[in-house]
């Protein structure tokens, strides 16, 4: 007979916060900032999608924009068929690291902001959408 000597571990009632990258969605369709807002809402439809990361011409994720903001964009009294995504996105964010915690992320983004967010490296790249609800 082999006796088999047990240890007890302490079971935590907090769970091992896990990182974004454990909870985000892909990043889906990327468009460049140059892409009118006709175009985009386009491509919204055929991709059946509710938002687009807007990327510059290096590639690297500059915002995020969503079917809400470019109906209103469209809906306003200043809307002409030469405004850009770029006009409309400012690249400052909020974007979120794959290594955050969700609630760090949560904590990182403006009071009242809810929806997606691009989850991007440290060089900029979307790598997906964490979608933030408070």
């Amino acid at each position: 007979m082999t006796l088999v000597q047990l240890q007890t571990r302490s079971v935590s009632a907090r769970p091992v916060p896990s990182t974004v990258v454990d909870v985000m969605d892909a990043a889906g369709p990327q468009v460049w900032y140059d892409m009118t807002v006709e175009v985009a809402l386009s491509v919204m439809a055929a991709a059946r999608t509710e938002h687009l990361v807007v990327c510059d011409e290096d590639g690297l994720c500059v915002g995020l924009v969503t079917q809400a903001r470019l109906a209103a964009v469209r809906d306003s009294s200043g809307y002409t068929d030469r405004i850009r995504l770029g006009d409309i996105t400012d690249g400052s964010g909020p974007f979120v690291s794959p290594l955050a915690t969700r609630e760090e992320a949560e904590d990182a983004t403006p009071s009242g902001r809810l929806g997606p967010v691009p989850v991007v490296d440290e060089h900029g790249n979307a790598l997906g959408i964490l979608a933030l609800s408070r």
